[in-house]
């Protein structure tokens, strides 16, 4: 089979790009498959963060960059690319509505030219931070497309309030496999300068609904009941980074939490999981993540808050805790959980909950709808 996947590929970072490189590779097993990448993602000046790019991040994939996000001429030179290739189905990921003129108007021009199944993988629906126009440059897109893939409940509601006929498969969030091996925690912690013999982890970009500011309230907590540790937050801050670095002075907690606005390039991210006792995703909002399939891939448990689609991948005392986004709730499941380290195999029961979170499963999944 032919397969065109258009998304974000190497050279630009982030989960988004991890994710279509690792279904690019799985995928290419048993198939042809072209990725049409993106020239340009987000003008300069709408991006948040301080690169779009990891230049560590080498890729040997068959990479095409064509799609200019904010110029339509781009757009079809790659929907006649596309239609040159003449694959039996067109791969998109979905995240957010500004891709979805660009995304739109391929498939409507590919689809105006050639019989092709259609197929989304949905990330998210209805974005975090929603305008009055979302629903309709969605809606613009998704009336072109075939078939859906969803990883959560959350987003599968999503999906039917916008289209309650959609054809769709559900399947969870598959595991990352594109980060290494763990690399042994003291070895680990030394390089990162973590002295404390407990160290918790919050990884990842840093926006207002991830609840950075609950976490620094929970360590305010934890300082009074907790005793040699230290909570890491990493990741680049996309808006404003002053609150939160003014929260932890005015709490008065600078020598338990470590702050670091920083990306951390693809070859670093099992350096700081395998530091980390626990990751916790104290999100005020969420469909899914994918940072607790990176958790898992490093057997590591998680904290996260029971908002979206998080609650359906994580087994209660078990590969973690569920809290309510709330600052002592998260404090109480971090003591919680190093009361109960001992106790309870954490490492063993995710390396069995893992079997669930296959890319086997999910390349399945999206072979059942090729050979409809």
């Amino acid at each position: 089979m032919k397969i065109v996947i258009v998304g974000i590929f190497p050279p630009f970072r982030g989960g988004i790009s991890n994710f279509y490189q690792t279904l690019y590779e799985k995928l290419s097993y048993g198939h042809d498959v072209t990725a049409i990448n993106f020239s340009l993602q987000y003008p300069s000046i709408l991006f948040p963060g301080k690169s779009q790019f990891d230049n560590n991040q080498k890729s040997d994939l068959n990479i095409e960059r064509i799609i200019n996000s904010i110029n339509p001429i781009s757009w079809h030179k790659a929907a006649k690319r596309i239609i040159e290739l003449k694959p039996d189905i067109v791969i998109f990921k979905y995240w957010m509505p500004f891709f979805a003129p660009s995304f739109g108007s391929i498939i409507r021009l590919i689809k105006k030219k050639i019989n092709i199944k259609s197929l989304v993988i949905c990330d998210n629906i209805i974005p975090h931070e929603s305008r009055f126009f979302d629903n309709r440059i969605t809606k613009y897109f998704f009336k072109y497309i075939d078939y859906f893939i969803v990883m959560s409940r959350s987003v599968e509601n999503d999906l039917l309030s916008l289209f309650p006929d959609a054809k769709y498969i559900y399947t969870p969030h598959p595991l990352y496999d594109i980060f290494g091996k763990s690399i042994n925690k003291e070895e680990s912690r030394s390089h990162l300068k973590i002295n404390e013999s407990k160290l918790i982890l919050f990884f990842g970009l840093i926006r207002a609904y991830k609840g950075l500011d609950l976490l620094i309230q929970a360590a305010n907590v934890l300082k009074q009941k907790l005793t040699d540790f230290k909570v890491l937050a990493i990741g680049d801050c996309y808006e404003n980074p002053e609150p939160y670095s003014n929260m932890i002075d005015e709490y008065k907690i600078n020598d338990i939490f470590d702050l670091r606005f920083e990306f951390v390039p693809h070859n670093k991210v099992s350096l700081y999981f395998s530091a980390a006792d626990i990751i916790v995703l104290p999100y005020k909002s969420a469909t899914q993540s994918g940072i607790v399939p990176i958790a898992y891939h490093f057997n590591k448990p998680v904290i996260v808050t029971n908002v979206g689609g998080l609650g359906e991948i994580v087994q209660e005392g078990k590969t973690g805790y569920l809290v309510n986004p709330d600052s002592v709730e998260i404090a109480n499941s971090i003591i919680k959980y190093y009361t109960n380290s001992d106790k309870i195999n954490f490492k063993e029961n995710i390396k069995v909950y893992n079997k669930n979170f296959s890319w086997d499963k999910f390349v399945e999944a999206i072979q059942s709808i090729i050979i409809k």
